[in-house]
């Protein structure tokens, strides 16, 4: 039994999460027990169990590790659960599938002791063996998820998912780690990435694990989990962007087509064309507005999505009175063609119109009605962000 005193110095603490891992638990909890032996690294090995019913905990009380029960499922739960649970300075995180070495974990030790805050294997770099990963997972998930986190996040990150990596205990803790799931990997890279920490990667090796059941992994749902992941923590780019798209191309050709009906090529656009370019920009104006208002809320409540010197700007100009006034100034204008519009029929005496000409004007005109109503109420939700509250400490 270690003393309170001897606990509050231990450097590392190497964290696997489990769930029926009986058959190779024992084996990992003994390579991170010779790694630490051999290396002279003061550590200890915590093993975050998540229910396990073959007994895995006994296994590991009996190899020397300890057990943190960890009753919320998932694997971010469980990993939660240890990362909290554990007293090193560092924390080092690996499966208990006896895929990755805990026997030589010399290099993330070094980049943690040099001040690195987060250490991330690469797979891709150390080596895969045959089998290891399955074709789908190596030549399409992984590379295509790993590119996208680079692009989004701007991260020097090759390898998004590998399983074994290490960190400063406190920093990760700060960060407000929140998911449950597999997403928890992409989350600890973005979320490092996004506060600044210092962020290295080192080669790690990967070997078929040594289980003779299938793997918790379940390739198309996780996957998808952590493409959704990377998405929403990213409203620029699946909403604004898009968004702006849309309604650039909605607004340019509905007021084009006000002036009369426009030929490309081959291809006539007119007032059928007009109202469905007219649906394009409100719906891309919503996802401009859902995007901001986005940001604003994770700004609001402490969240760390991706910001821009253009959205600071916005962000401190943006307000309920703001918004009000805009979306009013946009709806007086829908509503002056509409108001034009009314008084041209009624010096004709209320009589037949070309029901081409009339819709002409009026779906900008109701276009500019929507946008302007959609700005105000957006505005009113911004307000209700900004109200300052007391929250329980």
């Amino acid at each position: 039994m270690m003393s309170d005193t001897s606990v509050a110095e231990l450097e590392l603490s190497i964290v696997m999460p489990c769930l029926n891992e009986a058959e190779t638990l024992a084996i990992c909890i003994d390579k991170a027990q010779g790694y630490l032996t051999r290396s002279g690294v003061r550590g200890e090995v915590v093993i975050a169990d998540n229910g396990s019913t073959d007994g895995s905990q006994q296994i590991a009380i009996e190899h020397g590790a300890r057990v943190v029960d960890v009753a919320a499922k998932g694997y971010g739960n469980a990993l939660m659960g240890g990362i909290e649970a554990a007293t090193g300075t560092y924390v080092i995180m690996g499966d208990a599938d006896d895929s990755y070495d805990f026997s030589s974990l010399d290099q993330f030790v070094e980049r943690l002791r040099a001040g690195d805050e987060l250490v991330m294997g690469n797979r891709f770099r150390g080596g895969i063996e045959p089998g290891a990963m399955p074709p789908l997972h190596k030549y399409l998930g992984n590379p295509v998820l790993s590119t996208i986190g680079r692009m989004l996040f701007r991260s020097e990150i090759r390898d998004f998912h590998c399983g074994l990596r290490g960190f400063n205990r406190q920093s990760i803790l700060d960060l407000g780690l929140i998911t449950t799931g597999m997403e928890f990997a992409s989350e600890i890279v973005v979320k490092s990435t996004l506060d600044g920490l210092r962020v290295s990667e080192v080669p790690t090796t990967l070997k078929k694990d040594g289980r003779s059941r299938p793997p918790h992994l379940r390739s198309w749902h996780d996957g998808w989990r952590h493409l959704r992941f990377l998405l929403l923590f990213n409203p620029r780019w699946l909403f604004l962007i898009p968004g702006s798209v849309a309604f650039a191309l909605g607004i340019l050709g509905s007021i084009l087509l006000a002036f009369g009906p426009v030929k490309i090529g081959t291809v006539g656009l007119d007032v059928s064309s007009q109202v469905y370019l007219a649906a394009l920009a409100v719906v891309g104006y919503q996802a401009m507005l859902f995007a901001l208002l986005t940001k604003l809320y994770a700004q609001h409540e402490g969240f760390h999505l991706p910001r821009s010197r253009a959205f600071e700007r916005f962000a401190q100009r943006a307000s309920l009175e703001s918004g009000v006034i805009v979306g009013l100034i946009l709806f007086v204008i829908g509503f002056a063609v509409a108001i034009l519009q009314l008084s041209v029929w009624a010096a004709s005496g209320f009589g037949a119109q070309d029901p081409v000409d009339t819709m002409r004007l009026a779906v900008p005109a109701a276009l500019f009605m929507m946008l302007g109503f959609q700005t105000a109420m957006s505005g009113m939700f911004l307000g209700i962000l900004s109200i300052d509250i007391r929250r329980p400490r």
